[in-house]
């Protein structure tokens, strides 16, 4: 089976906690709403920012994921925030210090450095949300919540082909792995002596598994697609009808607005 072999590619976490037990519409929704939040509230609102991170710490620590587990994965997306370094240097404001790299100088203001930290503890926030959201959710849940909200079909159908696709390229990937150490192709150390494979060596294996592995995915994709569409798949996957929200989950829904509508207001007319 693809799920015992890749299991890691599944964020999903089954635990028994009041997140877990959360109905997926409510959760999908309130983090949605959460990211927007977070999204929208001005720069430099630093005391907003800290009760927007009280708010989903609470929420870990609810979901009993444990707040090491997600913050190891919310660290992962963090480089991708130095993409807006350059923030502190475009924008105009008090000098804090000039930078010179020959003729190269840049000057960093602190409303530009304001700027960076903003969207730096931004992001943090958001992704941490969506942690918990995943690791909380499984992703088929999630589909449905998405196709309950009226997303659109055909963005939806492309979000579930896409997780189950990446499946099926990491199967394909562990086959080709096992079939190179079966062949000896593993680098290591020799029982004959013999010098252990160049830089070039490894480098021309690893192209041809790549080439192999685009290949056989391929293909197998598309023998996976035509089976669906045997089987009368027209871009929807068939479920059950979801039932109404409970009256807790409207209540859940109902707070979870209330609050961060009261944290944005506050953001936008002390720092907006």
């Amino acid at each position: 089976m693809i799920s015992v072999h890749v299991h890691y590619l599944d964020p999903h976490r089954s635990l028994d906690s009041p997140v877990h037990a959360l109905d997926a519409r409510v959760k999908f929704i309130l983090t949605v709403a959460f990211i927007l939040t977070v999204s929208l509230t001005p720069y430099a609102a630093w005391p907003v920012f800290i009760l927007l991170l009280a708010a989903v710490l609470s929420v870990e620590i609810l979901s009993r994921l444990g707040l090491g587990y997600v913050q190891r994965r919310a660290s992962l997306a963090l480089p991708f925030v130095l993409a807006a370094l350059p923030l502190a240097f475009s924008v105009e404001g008090t000098n804090l210090f000039t930078m010179r790299l020959g003729a190269w100088t840049q000057t960093a203001s602190l409303e530009g450095l304001e700027r960076f930290l903003s969207v730096g503890f931004k992001s943090w926030l958001s992704i941490q949300a969506a942690i918990v959201l995943t690791s909380s959710t499984s992703f088929p849940d999630l589909l449905r919540a998405m196709r309950a909200v009226r997303l659109p079909r055909l963005l939806v159908a492309m979000f579930g082909l896409m997780w189950r696709y990446l499946f099926v390229l990491a199967d394909e990937a562990l086959r080709l792995m096992r079939a190179r150490a079966a062949r000896s192709g593993r680098p290591g150390p020799r029982a004959d002596s013999r010098p252990m494979p160049s830089f070039a060596w490894r480098a021309r294996v690893a192209g041809g598994m790549a080439g192999s592995l685009f290949l056989r995915a391929f293909n197998r994709s598309d023998r996976i697609y035509g089976a669906m569409l045997s089987r009368c798949y027209d871009g929807e996957v068939r479920s059950l009808p979801l039932s109404s929200l409970s009256p807790s989950g409207w209540l859940t829904l109902a707070g979870g607005f209330s609050l961060l509508i009261l944290l944005l207001s506050l953001g936008v007319l002390f720092w907006g």
